[in-house]
C-alpha cells in the first residue's frame, strides 16, 4: 500500500502531538495567572455623604424700626469681627434719648421737692403744729417721686439702647452675603434679615452613619484611641482631594428614628490658598452648604494581608478566591474581606501572606483542578520566574 507525501505528513504531525487522554478528562491544565498575597501596611478608609458647615452662621436683622442708612461692605467678601455693616437713621433716637434725659431731670427736680416737703413735714410733727396726715402724704409723694426717677432712668437706658440698634456689626469674622435691602428701605424686628453672615476657618462637616456602620467603627477604633485615631478627609464634588485633614469633634446623642443612623461632625481647617488674597474670588475652598465626600481613615495604618481585588469571586456562600497549592491544583478559599477599595481588597481570614492567589482566568478553574500558574501579567504558559522554561 503506498501512500501520499500529504497523508504521511499529517500522520507524523498526529504523533507528535500530546495525547488528550494523558492531559486528564477536561484538557490540558487552564493557564492562570497568580500573585502572592502579601501582608503590608494598609490605611482603613469608610466612605459616607457629607456637606460643609460654618461653625458660626447668622442672620443679621433690625432689632428697631428705622429708616436704612448706609451699607458699609461690599457683598460676598469677608469682614472683621466688629466691622460695621449696615447704619440706620439716628435721628429720631438721638431725639427720644434726650427727651428721656429731660424726663430725668423733670423726675429728680420732683424727687428733691418731696424730700424738702418731707422733712418740712417731720419738723412740723415733731414741734406738734403739724399732723400725722400731712407727714404721711409727704411720705409717699416721696416715694412716688423717687419710683418716678428710677422709670425716667431706665427711659433712657431703653433709649441708649435703641440708638445702639442703629448700628449692626459683625459679631465674627467671616463672610457676608448678599444684601436683602438697599440704603432708604423701612427695615424693622418683623422683616427679612439683612444679610447672612458666616464664618470661613475653621469649617464643620456633618455626615450619617448607619448604626451597624458605627458600631463597627467604634469596635476597629476603641482600642486604638477612639475618635482620636480617626483622621476626616474629604474630596469635592469634581472628584478632587481636599489636602488638609479634619478631626472628629461631635458625634450626636440619639439615633435617627427615620433613618436608624447617627450625626457625625468633623472640625476641618479652611484657609486662603497660598497665592490668593482674602476677598479673591475662590480664596477659600469650602463653601458653606457644599456636597463632599467624607472619607474616615485611620491615623495609623494597619499590616493586613491584600490581594488585587479582581482575584475575589462571590457566590451565595460569600467572598472566595482560588489558591494553587503545592501540587500545582486550584484550591477554593472562602475569605471574610475588610475595607477594601475598587483594585485591591483586605483579606481579614480565609488566606494568609504568601498563598499564591488566581487574579486572571479565574473564571476556567474548578476546585482540586490542576493549572499552569504563571506570575499574573506574564504570557499563559511562560514560566513562573526561577523554574527553567
Amino acid at each position: 500500500m503506498r501512500f501520499s507525501g500529504a497523508a504521511l505528513l499529517v500522520g507524523v504531525s498526529l504523533l507528535a502531538q500530546p495525547s488528550w487522554a494523558q492531559m486528564g478528562p477536561g484538557g490540558p491544565p487552564p493557564a492562570v495567572g497568580v500573585v502572592e498575597a502579601r501582608r503590608q501596611p494598609v490605611t482603613e478608609s469608610s466612605e459616607f455623604i457629607g456637606r460643609v458647615e460654618a461653625i458660626n452662621r447668622v442672620e443679621l436683622r433690625a432689632r428697631v424700626t428705622g429708616f436704612l442708612e448706609e451699607r458699609l461692605f461690599q457683598e460676598g467678601t469677608e469682614v472683621d469681627e466688629g466691622a460695621v455693616l449696615f447704619r440706620l437713621e439716628r435721628a429720631p433716637f438721638e431725639a427720644q434719648l434726650d427727651q428721656a434725659k429731660a424726663n430725668v431731670a423733670s423726675a429728680e427736680a420732683q424727687l428733691t421737692n418731696a424730700r424738702i416737703s418731707l422733712a418740712r413735714a417731720r419738723e412740723l410733727r415733731t414741734t406738734g403744729t403739724g399732723t400725722q396726715v400731712a407727714l404721711d402724704n409727704a411720705q409717699a409723694q416721696e416715694r412716688t417721686s423717687a419710683a418716678t426717677l428710677l422709670g425716667a432712668q431706665a427711659a433712657v437706658r431703653v433709649a441708649e439702647i435703641n440708638l445702639a440698634y442703629t448700628v449692626i456689626s459683625a459679631p465674627f469674622a467671616g463672610a457676608i452675603g448678599r444684601s436683602t435691602f438697599t440704603p432708604g428701605n423701612v427695615v424693622s424686628p418683623s422683616s427679612e434679615s439683612l444679610a447672612t453672615l458666616v464664618s470661613q476657618d475653621p469649617m464643620r462637616i456633618a455626615f450619617t452613619i448607619p448604626q451597624r456602620t458605627s458600631m463597627e467603627l467604634r469596635a476597629r477604633y476603641e482600642g486604638r484611641g477612639g475618635t482620636a485615631a480617626v483622621v476626616v478627609r474629604i474630596r469635592q464634588a469634581d472628584g478632587s482631594a481636599y489636602p488638609l485633614p479634619g478631626r472628629i469633634d461631635f458625634i450626636d446623642t440619639q439615633i435617627g428614628r427615620d433613618t436608624d443612623s447617627i450625626l457625625v461632625r468633623a472640625s476641618i481647617p479652611n484657609p486662603i490658598r497660598s497665592g490668593m488674597q482674602r476677598n479673591d474670588i475662590g480664596a477659600r475652598q469650602l463653601i458653606d452648604g457644599q456636597f463632599v465626600t467624607v472619607l474616615l481613615e485611620g491615623a495609623e495604618p494597619v499590616m493586613a494581608v491584600t490581594i488585587p481585588r479582581a482575584a475575589v469571586a462571590q457566590d451565595q456562600a460569600g467572598f472566595f478566591v482560588f489558591i494553587v497549592d503545592a501540587e500545582g491544583r486550584a484550591q477554593r478559599r472562602n475569605i471574610t474581606l475588610g475595607r477594601s477599595t475598587a483594585e485591591m481588597a483586605v483579606v481579614e481570614s480565609g488566606i494568609a501572606a504568601g498563598d499564591r492567589v488566581i487574579s486572571e482566568g479565574i473564571q476556567r478553574v474548578r476546585p482540586g483542578q490542576p493549572v499552569n500558574a504563571a506570575p499574573a501579567g506574564a504570557r499563559p504558559g511562560a514560566p513562573a520566574p526561577g523554574r527553567p522554561g
